[in-house]
């Protein structure tokens, strides 16, 4: 029996592929109020979701972006995590 190939969800730009990721990362929580040494312990950190197409990953960052001009290399809602961010990155299937 053959085993069919995974396609995964993309936007092709000027010949170029980018994939959809759903992207788990970490963010700081912030709060100006005051704590005590118990509370400060038990301060959450932010697990975070985004969905997006990969721009660029290297050692040190990852680029995405979720909007993009269909007759031009033109990219919207950006952002950029540094690396250490990133707890897990799951390429989409169609």
């Amino acid at each position: 029996m053959l085993k069919r190939k995974k396609r995964y969800k993309h936007a092709l730009i000027n010949k170029k592929k980018y994939y959809f990721y759903t992207i788990r990362w970490s963010d700081i929580t912030g709060d100006a109020g005051h704590k005590t040494k118990e509370e400060m312990e038990r301060l959450p950190i932010a697990k975070m979701i985004t969905q997006a197409y990969v721009f660029k990953k290297s050692k040190k960052y990852l680029i995405t972006f979720s909007s993009y001009d269909e007759t031009d290399e033109v990219f919207s809602d950006t952002n950029i995590f540094p690396i250490g961010c990133i707890d897990k990155m799951e390429k989409i299937e169609i």
